[in-house]
């Protein structure tokens, strides 16, 4: 549980520390920079020494949390409440989380 606990908080910090651009226009939906997402998460996985799936597996809850974090941050700008805000984050994870 502490293990959890203190990833919550080194992605938490992070996130509030790197540079995540939303892209907002009319037509689209705000989408997480994925470039300054993915060096930082990979960075921290270094930094910790994971390799193989273990390594997968960080980057890709590390790149979704900080996904998540600025789709809630992004829904609250729209001022969006109920069934609108959780669909909209719901697409907002799944596009900024797609790969290419």
């Amino acid at each position: 549980m502490k293990y959890f606990k203190r990833l919550f908080l080194v992605c938490v910090t992070s996130i509030s520390l790197s540079s995540i651009s939303l892209a907002q226009t009319n037509d689209s939906i705000a989408g997480v920079s994925t470039t300054a997402t993915s060096a930082d998460c990979a960075a921290r996985a270094v930094e910790k020494k994971l390799a193989g799936a273990a390594l997968n597996s960080f980057t890709k809850k590390c790149e979704r949390d900080a996904a998540t974090e600025s789709c809630i941050t992004a829904a609250s700008d729209r001022k969006l409440r109920g069934a609108a805000k959780n669909s909209f984050i719901k697409k907002c994870i799944k596009d900024a989380t797609s790969r290419d």
